[in-house]
């Protein structure tokens, strides 16, 4: 009786889960104000931080010559990818390779060592 599911049929669809969360009421002139003045505010304060960059036009020169590195960069960095990866794979399979070998010896050796204990059942 317990994995018997009945359907509640005061629940809602799904499609409208979310629909009484939105506020649908407009706005005040206070509250529209204030949210402008703050707009503005940030606004004069962003213009302030970019007057306060030194050599913002050799910056803006020296911009297609700075991503042209940049991308030369990136090119290198993914054709050495490779070779950085086959190292990896080479020192990580290197190290697999000698923990199964020590494995494989010591279970040797165990094999070789036991000894034989006969049990007689009766």
């Amino acid at each position: 009786m317990a994995d018997l599911k009945i359907p509640n049929i005061n629940m809602n669809s799904n499609k409208y889960i979310f629909k009484k969360k939105l506020s649908l009421r407009r706005k005040s002139k206070g509250r529209l104000f204030t949210e402008a003045a703050i707009l503005f505010i940030l606004s004069l304060l962003l213009i302030y931080l970019n007057y306060l960059i030194p050599n913002k036009y050799l910056l803006l020169q020296n911009l297609p010559t700075s991503l042209n590195k940049s991308f030369n960069i990136a090119i290198d960095l993914f054709s050495n990818l490779y070779d950085i990866s086959l190292v990896i794979f080479i020192f990580i399979s290197s190290f697999i390779s000698l923990i199964l070998m020590i494995g494989s010896l010591y279970r040797f050796f165990r094999v070789v060592k036991r000894k034989s204990k006969q049990f007689i059942y009766k």
